[in-house]
């Protein structure tokens, strides 16, 4: 047996910048909205325009603001949540491990773990004296009825799936034998652990065993969180309350940040920078998110592959980088997150260079010299899918390509899109969902629920489920660089840029880190001196 081995090996080389994508959907399942929480917490429709509870919670230094551009889309840590969600519920909810800031993950819920060399045989120690934020201890029962009940909400899509058998050895041990060997499987492990006798509860009454419990949710408004006094980490010096609001409007949230009722806000714009007064910080960092123009293959125009690659050669990613983020932005040709070098094929850099006279040869002998119509569908809550939108309009029309842009809502995109697929390009982000590898290349394996793109490739098939199977090392990096290098070559969509992500940070707080996953860690961050 060896004891956290794996995620040594796996990431042992990573360098991980950034951790929030500013509009992903890395998860398998769909969204909805929820009430309430543990202590005084309680859906309202109380209006933001009155200000009682924003201006009551600023005036206190010690609450912490954050500016969100969408709300939460869920508080029950089971459902399919977005990047934002997820960032926000990563201080509620751990899993048996959680993850760390390197990449890497540590015990949360489990003091400990060993794995057993054949990587099929999972076992966990449960940390002594842990609560749930209602008092109640956690059991092995509760991390049983956690594992199941994330695996049946997933349904076959479920990362949990490969679980064979969950077996409570005692009161302190449990153990997880899988049904083929699974070398990654620990970076799934940090599914939420819910307490079992709040079953009929667990999105009106969230309790989970992080460092912060909801006090009081206000939908579609913001969400209040405070430190639980009873976490198992008592070293923790952070602040004890802290407010997500969520605000729509990218430029109102911006003036408020001016106006000093939130503290951070992400993803501002480099002109935003510029105009930031005195009283902010700025951290620097990449989104993690894998941006782009994301192709309908079943398109018509779309399944014929010089087609594709014809868009590829068409858009100038420089361009984007440039007018977006001032030219700080990674430009990638492939689903890889340049900053985990363990698992990026750097080789896909450079396979596309804008060439417009390349893109018309490519679709005159596709049979489209005269061009084709395009929609590109894109949320309307997010400025910078927008903007991208606009300059690839037109840019692809030098090349006889007539695109319309169609601004839905947030909720629109996620079902008629994402899940329904009924759409022709759409310009999102994917953000790393699950620190697993095998995770963010599903997303294109032909059996796949979330093979949104319905990009289908024999050989990308076989090769996505070698490397589920392998355990030696450098051949599951070798399998991985083949899979990035088949979706640039056979142009799966139009892989644009891991973008910059400037944060402000109000000079009154410090502590700050950025994860590999979707985390705003409210543990972190506390006053300044």
């Amino acid at each position: 047996m060896k004891k956290k081995s794996v995620t040594k090996i796996l990431l042992s080389v990573m360098v991980l910048l950034v951790s929030v994508a500013f509009c992903a959907c890395g998860s398998n399942k769909s969204t909805e909205s929820s009430e309430t929480g543990n202590s005084s917490s309680e859906k309202t429709t109380e209006s933001a325009a009155d200000g009682t509870q924003s201006d009551a919670a600023n005036s206190d230094t010690s609450c912490f603001t954050v500016g969100l551009s969408q709300e939460i889309s869920s508080l029950d840590p089971h459902e399919d949540t977005d990047a934002g969600t997820r960032s926000v519920l990563f201080n509620v909810f751990e899993g048996l491990v959680k993850p760390t800031t390197d990449g890497d993950v540590t015990p949360a819920v489990a003091s400990d773990y060993t794995i057993s060399d054949d990587a099929k045989t999972y076992t966990f120690t449960l940390r002594d004296g842990i609560t749930f934020q209602d008092g109640n201890p956690v059991t092995v029962e509760d991390i049983k009825y956690s594992l199941e009940r994330s695996a049946e909400m997933d349904g076959e899509s479920s990362a949990l799936s490969v679980i064979s058998d969950i077996k409570i050895v005692d009161d302190k041990t449990i153990e997880l034998t899988l049904s083929e060997a699974n070398s990654e499987f620990i970076y799934n492990l940090t599914i939420a652990i819910l307490e079992q006798a709040n079953d009929a509860e667990q999105a009106t009454n969230p309790i989970g065993t992080g460092p912060f419990k909801v006090k009081k949710f206000a939908e579609g408004q913001y969400l209040e969180l405070e430190k639980y006094d009873g976490y198992w980490n008592q070293d923790l010096d952070c602040v004890t309350s802290a407010k997500f609001k969520f605000i729509a409007d990218a430029q109102a949230a911006f003036l408020e940040l001016q106006g000093g009722t939130i503290d951070m806000l992400l993803y501002l714009t480099n002109d935003q920078v510029q105009a930031l007064n005195s009283d902010y910080n700025v951290v620097e960092s990449t989104m993690m998110l894998i941006h782009g123009l994301f192709l309908n293959n079943s398109y018509e125009p779309l399944q014929d592959v010089r087609v594709r690659q014809a868009l590829n050669y068409a858009i100038d990613r420089d361009a984007i980088n440039e007018f977006l983020f001032n030219g700080k932005s990674k430009i990638i040709q492939t689903h890889g997150y340049p900053m985990i070098t363990a698992w990026y094929n750097a080789d896909t850099e450079g396979t596309y260079t804008y060439d417009v006279e390349k893109a018309k040869e490519l679709l005159t002998e596709a049979g489209y010299g005269d061009g084709f119509d395009l929609e590109i569908t894109v949320p309307s809550n997010y400025s910078q899918h927008i903007q991208t939108a606009e300059i690839i309009a037109e840019q692809l029309a030098a090349v006889g390509v007539n695109v319309t842009i169609n601004q839905v809502e947030w909720s629109a995109w996620l079902s008629d899109v994402y899940q329904g697929r009924d759409y022709q390009s759409t310009v999102i982000g994917f953000d790393i969902s699950s620190q697993a590898p095998s995770t963010w290349y599903k997303r294109y394996y032909t059996e796949s629920s979330n093979d949104f793109t319905n990009f289908s490739n024999p050989e990308y098939d076989e090769l996505y489920g070698q490397a589920l199977a392998t355990v030696d090392k450098d051949q599951k990096h070798e399998i991985y660089n083949k899979l990035q290098q088949i979706l640039t070559d056979e142009a799966a969509s139009v892989f644009i840029e891991d973008p910059a992500n400037l944060i402000a940070l109000n000079k009154k707080y410090t502590g700050y880190q950025t994860y590999a996953v979707s985390a705003i860690d409210l543990s972190l961050i506390k006053l300044a001196q």
